[in-house]
């Protein structure tokens, strides 16, 4: 059952997977569409499943699971992953590589592999300070204080000297 973003609470289960490029208007329409098609009919044994998306900066699906109704199942997530890769497919995009990394520049939303991010940690193109997306939140409330943070606040910071 879809619902508002906003109205899931703060314990609500998030995954979060970010495109390795932005998607065009026509795109986040198409998606949306499929995501409000996918999550009104998303099930666990049976039941309905209380769940929200929304699609940030034009490249990032954050789906939110409201556990308190029901809680996902191996079955249900692996609709959830099965739906992403179709959407990868569809769209020839990568959504489950989590090799990678986003960041800001500016307004500008950078994506590189791990192995580059290092790289420019190294050479100090990025610093702690650079803001970071870290996909590795598990509920909402973390999604809200803790997903666009400097790297020095998230796992990113293993690479800033």
């Amino acid at each position: 059952m879809l619902v508002p973003f906003e109205s899931l609470p703060d314990s609500s289960r998030v995954w979060i997977y970010q495109a390795n490029r932005p998607f065009t208007e026509e795109e986040l329409k198409e998606i949306s569409n499929k995501l409000d098609d996918f999550i009104e009919k998303w099930t666990v044994h049976g039941a309905n499943l209380k769940a929200s998306y929304e699609i940030k900066y034009r490249r990032f699906i954050v789906i939110a699971l409201d556990q308190e109704l029901n809680a996902a199942s191996g079955c249900s997530i692996d609709a959830s992953v099965h739906f992403i890769q179709q959407l990868e497919k569809e769209y020839n995009v990568d959504l489950l590589d989590k090799m990678n990394v986003s960041y800001k520049l500016g307004e500008f939303i950078a994506y590189k592999s791990l192995s580059d991010f290092r790289k420019m940690a190294k050479q100090k193109s990025v610093s702690s300070k650079t803001i970071v997306f870290n996909n590795l939140v598990n509920n909402k409330a973390e999604y809200l204080s803790d997903w666009e943070v400097p790297a020095s606040q998230s796992w990113h910071k293993r690479f800033m000297n």
